[in-house]
């Protein structure tokens, strides 16, 4: 096993607007336990970029440095970056610098490609925001503190966009009649009359 491997082989996510260079949302992984023998932030796997005046740097910097690329892999700041790019959006995946580039590939596509299921092929700034939930619960099903999770776009859109089992079986023996409705509100006034009368 190489010395510098790492299960923690994504250092951020980003997606940064075209238009203003703004960030959209933004994903910086460290391990949530550092090794005993590192020193500082050199050990494979730690975010480079703690502070917040150093990722809105190095976020400027990469998207000049990919607006004029024509390939999807770069290599910047000593970090191999894995981008692509959907009308006014760029979408980044940042590793270290001896990590593996098809695996870092395929965590943009799960990405790119589960982001289309979920939002019904509009990847664009005005639907990111409106659906900042589901690609934000996207990224976190792809990407865990760093270590990549699943790659399936298929698999990531049905567990962001699925209601959990449990609430959907306790909704089936609820009645959702006027009658029943009804007695629900009946229940609910005799509960709560209940609870004053205790109080007083």
């Amino acid at each position: 096993m190489a010395p510098n491997m790492s299960l923690f082989s994504v250092n951020a996510i980003l997606i940064l607007s075209n238009d203003d260079s703004s960030r959209i949302l933004a994903k910086y992984y460290s391990p949530p336990h550092p090794p005993s023998n590192s020193h500082g932030n050199d050990y494979p796997g730690a975010n480079p970029y703690p502070a917040l005046k150093e990722q809105k740097a190095f976020e400027k910097g990469l998207l000049e440095k990919t607006a004029k690329q024509t390939s999807d892999i770069i290599l910047y700041d000593n970090r191999v970056v894995v981008f692509k790019m959907e009308s006014d959006v760029m979408m980044y995946v940042v590793g270290g610098a001896e990590e593996n580039e098809i695996l870092l590939y395929n965590v943009i596509l799960a990405l790119r490609d589960s982001l289309n299921i979920l939002l019904k092929s509009s990847i664009d700034k005005r639907t990111i925001y409106e659906n900042y939930d589901l690609v934000s619960l996207a990224i976190d099903e792809i990407v865990d503190d760093g270590i990549i999770l699943e790659t399936d776009p298929v698999v990531v859109a049905s567990r962001v966009s699925k209601p959990p089992a449990q609430d959907m079986a306790n909704m089936k023996g609820i009645d959702l009649s006027e009658e029943g409705l009804l007695k629900a509100w009946e229940f609910g006034k005799m509960k709560l009359g209940e609870r004053l009368r205790q109080g007083l």
